[in-house]
């Protein structure tokens, strides 16, 4: 295993510390969560979280127009229910919580044991909206029901538009449900993803071999099969996502074409082009486009493909002026 590391214990909170740096004029770290440096009072706190190792998501997006705290669990691991606490003390300005989960078991739970005990011990008000885009894999192991894998980020900056436009909470619930409904994704891999303290790759794949419809943890897909050329892998991946939208899929669309941390941009915007031209002959205007390592699994070489359908006001909101370490316009 070849990393830029000094051990394996460390890791993370090296990382944390080099993130906070480098992006002092926005965020400051916390125990256990990091968050915005400046708050808007009376606005709706959104917060969100997971395992390290996806990177820019969660903290990346930590700033104005997005999330207002983000809670870092051990790689591929959950945060605790302390940390979200934390983080909700920390942003909450009298106008309640937002969380935005992805759907993996451990997340769920722990940040439903912290809205629970935060409701219970200090009367703070919460809701929460849980991401369940992907369309590759009914159920696994990690979670009930579909996963959420980088649809989360699209929930996460237009809710975090409309909270920085003053909307409260019921509305913010209901519009990150709306939008989690809207949007699908569905990944594959070309290569494993190697976790720093198993110094190994989680999977095994031939060099002529991918796996079909990998979650972002390394988690197997449909099928693994032999390589294909990129206008093919991008047909099934457009596929299965416009086939699940029905009679939805028309209109326009936001398309994400994300990489997983080992795949060249030349090769990812090579994806949005065969992407573009499935989505359009079928039907859909791509309005919004979006290309890089956003929601990533540490150094997996692939990439996965997220549509979201959107209305005029889903539109604005997603054009709406951000200020985060990974992603800013408008401002």
């Amino acid at each position: 295993m070849k990393k830029l590391m000094n051990n394996v214990e460390t890791i993370l909170d090296e990382s944390l510390s080099g993130f906070c740096a480098a992006h002092g004029d926005l965020i400051v770290r916390g125990e256990g969560f990091v968050r915005r440096k400046t708050l808007k009072q009376g606005k709706v706190a959104l917060i969100s979280g997971g395992g390290s190792g996806h990177e820019p998501l969660h903290g990346g997006f930590v700033g104005h127009g997005m999330l207002d705290a983000a809670c870092p669990g051990e790689v591929f691991t959950s945060p605790t229910p302390d940390q979200m606490m934390a983080a909700a003390e920390a942003v909450d300005t009298g106008a309640g919580v937002l969380f935005i989960v992805k759907n993996y078991e451990g997340d769920v739970m722990n940040f439903e044991m912290a809205a629970e005990m935060a409701a219970d011990m200090t009367g703070r008000t919460s809701a929460s909206v849980i991401t369940n885009d992907d369309v590759a894999v009914e159920d696994s192991s990690f979670t009930t029901g579909r996963r959420g894998v980088a649809g989360t980020m699209v929930v996460e900056k237009i809710v975090g538009a409309a909270a920085e436009q003053g909307e409260n909470l019921e509305n913010l619930k209901s519009l990150g449900d709306a939008v989690n409904g809207a949007t699908r994704s569905f990944g594959v891999a070309l290569t494993s993803c190697t976790v720093p303290a198993a110094g190994k790759p989680t999977f095994d794949l031939g060099e002529d071999e991918m796996e079909f419809g990998v979650g972002i943890h390394g988690e197997p897909g449909r099928r693994r099969e032999k390589m294909r050329s990129a206008d093919a892998i991008a047909e099934e991946m457009v596929g299965h996502i416009v086939d699940d939208f029905g009679d939805r899929a028309a209109g326009d669309a936001l398309l994400l074409v994300n990489g997983f941390g080992g795949t060249p941009a030349m090769e990812l915007y090579l994806m949005y082009n065969a992407a573009r031209r499935l989505l359009e002959a079928r039907g859909l205007t791509v309005a919004r486009s979006l290309v890089g390592d956003y929601v990533t699994s540490l150094d997996m070489a692939g990439c996965s493909v997220t549509v979201s359908l959107l209305d005029s006001d889903a539109m604005k909101l997603w054009d709406a002026p951000v200020h985060t370490p990974a992603l800013r316009w408008g401002v």
